[in-house]
C-alpha cells in the first residue's frame, strides 16, 4: 500500500456488506446482503443506492459486456443484471438438481464463469429447505452456457479469483482454512491442485503483480509464490475486497457494517 495512506471509511450503516465488483469505469458496486440492496461507490461522489430487490445478491463480478453478474441466493441462482437493471438467470442447477446457494464468482477472459456453491442456510428460504447438491462444490459455466462441476472435495468453498490471463484459479476452502490453486484447462476443467496459503478467505482479489488478497479477520496479501508479504488491519472483519477507482489503485474493502478504501501503490487487474 501507499506508505502514507490510511484506511478510510467510505460508507457505513449497513447490515452486512459483500460482493465488491469494479465496473469498467472504476466505480465499485457492492451488496448489503441482508437488506437486499446493491450500492455503488464513486471515488469522487461517494456511495449511493443503485438497486433494491436484488434477489439477495452476494458475490458479484462484471463481465466483458459491462453486465453485473451476481450470486443471488434468494432462489440460489447466478443472475446477470444489465444497465437498465433487467435480470436474467445464467445458472441455477446441476445434474437436474438445484444449486445449494452460490456464494462468489469470477469470470474468465473468454466469458466462462467459475462460482462457489457452499451452503449457508438463510432465514428467508422456505421452511424445510435443505442442500440440493451432494457436495459443496465449485462449478464452471462455459461461454455457451453448459455447467460442469470442477471441484468436489472441499468442506466449504467460498472465495474465488483467477489470473487475468485465464490460466490460474485460486479457491478458498474457508472451513478448512486453506487456499488452493489450479491450472485452468481449455475446456474449463482444473488441473494440478496445489496448496497455496494456510488461510481461509471469504472474498479474494489479485493485483497486477500477481499478489493475492485474502479476507479473514484482516486482509492478507500473498505473493504468487504463496509467501505472506503484508497484513492489512481493518476496523471491522473484512468480507471481500477488490481494486477500484479510475486507475484501479484503490483497495475497496467490504466489512460488515461499513465499507473502506485504502490507496495503494500497486494496481488491480479486475
Amino acid at each position: 500500500m501507499d506508505k502514507n495512506a490510511k484506511i478510510e471509511k467510505a460508507g457505513t450503516g449497513y447490515d452486512f456488506t459483500e460482493g465488491p465488483a469494479v465496473a469498467p469505469d472504476g466505480r465499485v458496486y457492492f451488496t448489503d446482503q441482508p437488506n437486499d440492496r446493491i450500492y455503488v461507490w464513486d471515488e469522487n461522489n461517494g456511495v449511493s443506492l443503485w438497486l433494491e430487490g436484488t434477489r439477495r445478491a452476494n458475490g458479484m463480478y462484471f463481465d466483458a459486456d459491462g453486465k453485473l453478474l451476481a450470486c443471488a441466493d434468494l432462489n440460489n441462482q447466478i443472475i446477470s443484471i444489465d444497465g437498465k437493471k433487467n435480470m436474467v438467470i445464467v445458472a441455477e442447477d446441476f445434474n437436474g438438481k438445484h444449486l445449494n446457494g452460490p456464494n462468489d464468482l469470477w469470470i474468465t477472459p473468454d466469458g466462462g464463469i467459475y462460482f462457489t456453491d457452499p451452503y449457508y442456510h438463510r432465514d428467508y428460504w422456505p421452511k424445510g429447505q435443505v442442500e440440493k447438491q451432494d457436495v459443496r462444490g465449485v462449478y464452471y459455466v462455459s461461454p455457451k452456457g453448459k455447467t460442469i462441476r470442477v471441484i468436489d472435495d472441499y468442506k466449504q468453498p467460498n472465495g474465488i479469483v483467477g489470473t487475468p490471463d485465464g490460466k490460474m484459479l485460486y479457491v478458498a476452502d474457508i472451513n478448512d482454512r486453506k487456499i488452493w490453486k489450479y491450472h485452468i484447462r481449455s475446456d474449463g476443467t482444473l488441473a494440478n491442485k496445489t496448496f497455496f496459503a494456510p488461510n481461509g478467505s471469504d472474498g479474494m482479489t489479485i493485483d497486477r503483480k500477481g499478489n493475492v488478497y485474502l479476507t479473514m479477520g484482516k486482509v492478507w496479501v500473498y505473493s504468487p509464490k504463496g509467501e505472506l508479504i503484508q497484513e492489512i488491519e481493518v476496523p471491522e472483519s473484512p468480507s471481500n475486497v477488490c481494486f477500484g477507482g479510475k486507475n484501479r489503485d484503490v483497495l475497496f474493502i467490504t466489512a460488515r457494517t461499513s465499507v473502506y478504501t485504502l490507496k495503494m501503490n500497486v494496481k488491480g487487474v479486475d
